[in-house]
C-alpha cells in the first residue's frame, strides 16, 4: 500500500515536472502566432503545469499503473 502511494505521487510530480518543461519551452520558443509571455505571466505557468500535469497523468501514467 505504502510503495503504490509513492509510486502515485512520483508520477503525479513526475507529470508536473514534464508540462512545466514543456510550457518553459514553449515560452521561450518565440512562436509569433500566441504570446506566450502574457499568457505564462507571474504563477499562471505553474498553475497550468498542475493541471495540464494532472490530466497528462489521468490520460497516461494511471493506466499503467
Amino acid at each position: 500500500m505504502e510503495n503504490k502511494i509513492g509510486k502515485v505521487l512520483w508520477l503525479l510530480l513526475s507529470s508536473f515536472g514534464i508540462m512545466f518543461a514543456v510550457l518553459s519551452w514553449l515560452n521561450e520558443s518565440g512562436f509569433d502566432f500566441v504570446n506566450f509571455e502574457e499568457i505564462f505571466k507571474g504563477s499562471r505557468k505553474g498553475w497550468y503545469a498542475l493541471l495540464s500535469g494532472f490530466v497528462l497523468y489521468f490520460f497516461l501514467a494511471k493506466k499503467n499503473n
